[in-house]
């Protein structure tokens, strides 16, 4: 670790950009078209699209810290295409191919999110050179491979995903001991503190009003109860996904769910060569316990994994602080995938929550007779979702029957989490589970997944 190691202060991201001047709380009691609770990209992305389409709407956001303060500006930069939810159980709600249509409305989305950026001045650092992940031993590969052989199934065609042999993958970054991987281009790098912190500006510019320094503690219909005052409004959308416990009555709606990066001191050209990282890929491996990566813009590494997933009773570090034994894991993590970066140091460390739904699967509601409209549980896939989710909502609320309104999502509920100590129990154990089958399949280079992680997956519901 250098000298000067940071961990927690929200994120890297937030102490590099700067932590915003925090803008006004709110007034007292107001009234508005719609309220919209939490100002992170659910929110933000919501009130963006129905001011597009509707100016003359008066929305409000009410957040209880600042714009960006969640996972929207702690996350690890990727922009993905990835499905916030299993294929599986979408094609089981509507059907294979609106199952297929939500796969391929998020590569649409990762497109929109890079135009927006653009459009509206906060995409300096917004690059779309697509993601790889890369399989580290024979369990991996055997898994990936089987990915690679789904994607068909799920509407990909040639132009989505490219396998890679170990010598196609070190033309683009030099990974130790690889098997095989695959690049899809439907993925942009981000700088999450400044995207979120853009969007919000952009918002602000259309008219919305962001009140920060807002808790709200009670959503009901028509209305939102604030430590500052009332919002009474026709609409109300409820965007903090990991935060959600915070509300009375949904303590267990949502795991939510720890997830922690390292990121190190900026490399020389020299260490860059070293691993062969030009370009702006994002990147991950399939372990259970698995990794995800980016090359920032200002040439750093950036590594995310789970650390300590969950703590009791759905409790968690607000300022990020991360546990030494994840800094330690995460560290030793870059090194197995670089050993080139043996003894670069790292500079910070943060973590994060994360909404996780009991069946895996986010969901967007809308109930007209309440007026009252939710997204969230993106399992980890929500710098894309949340543009997707902000779109639908919209279509939702101006009562627009779209291709949007009927992607499987809409209307997914789940089933609540167990009640404590077995939540925190079976959490504990089954990313304990996890760890013991990557090792074993490193270990022993087994060519198929280990069989505790297949007990595990079936018990988790993932």
């Amino acid at each position: 670790m250098s000298d000067n190691f940071i961990n927690g202060e929200v994120s890297f991201w937030v102490h590099a950009e700067g932590r915003p001047k925090q803008r006004p709380g709110l007034p007292g009691n107001i009234e508005a078209d719609v309220a919209i609770v939490g100002a992170g990209l659910t929110g933000l992305w919501t009130a963006y699209y129905l001011k597009e389409a509707r100016p003359d709407l008066n929305v409000v956001v009410v957040e209880r810290e600042f714009a960006g303060f969640g996972a929207s500006g702690r996350n690890g930069g990727w922009m993905s295409a990835k499905s916030p939810g299993q294929f599986r159980r979408y094609a089981k709600a509507g059907g294979r191919d609106a199952a297929i249509a939500m796969e391929h409305e998020m590569f649409a989305a990762v497109r929109e999110g890079v135009t927006v950026a653009k459009a509206e001045g906060f995409g300096e650092h917004v690059v779309q050179d697509g993601l790889i992940h890369v399989a580290t031993n024979n369990a991996q590969w055997d898994r990936l491979q089987g990915t690679i052989a789904s994607l068909k199934d799920h509407g990909w065609g040639p132009d989505d995903y490219e396998v890679l042999s170990p010598t196609m993958l070190d033309e683009r970054v030099r990974v130790a001991d690889v098997r095989g991987a695959y690049w899809s281009p439907h993925c942009a790098r981000i700088n999450p503190a400044e995207f979120t912190f853009g969007l919000a500006a952009a918002v602000e510019r259309r008219g919305v009003t962001i009140y920060e320094g807002t808790t709200a503690t009670a959503i009901s219909p028509r209305r939102v109860e604030t430590n500052r005052g009332v919002v009474s409004a026709e609409y109300v959308v409820q965007a903090i996904e990991g935060y959600t416990l915070s509300l009375k009555g949904q303590s267990r709606r949502f795991l939510p769910m720890n997830s922690s990066m390292v990121v190190t001191e900026r490399l020389s050209d020299a260490q860059m060569d070293e691993i062969g990282w030009h370009g702006a890929e994002l990147m991950g491996d399939v372990a259970h316990n698995f990794a995800y990566i980016q090359h920032t813009a200002d040439n750093r590494i950036a590594l995310g994994g789970r650390g300590v997933p969950y703590n009791f009773a759905s409790s968690f570090d607000r300022s990020g602080r991360t546990a030494d034994a994840a800094i330690e894991q995460l560290g030793n993590r870059l090194i197995e995938l670089f050993p080139a970066l043996d003894g670069v140091k790292l500079e910070h460390s943060w973590s994060g929550v994360l909404g996780v739904p009991r069946d895996w699967c986010a969901g967007v509601n809308f109930d007209p007779a309440t007026g009252i409209a939710d997204a969230g549980g993106y399992v980890g896939h929500g710098v894309t979702g949340t543009n997707v989710a902000g779109r639908t909502i919209r279509d939702l609320i101006l009562g627009e029957k779209t291709d949007l309104t009927r992607l499987p999502w809409v209307g997914h509920t789940s089933r609540n989490w167990e009640i404590e100590p077995l939540r925190w129990t079976a959490a504990t154990a089954l990313y304990a589970v996890y760890r013991f089958a990557d090792r074993e399949e490193y270990r022993t280079g087994t060519a198929k997944t280990h069989v505790s992680a297949k007990l595990a997956n079936v018990i988790s519901g993932r």
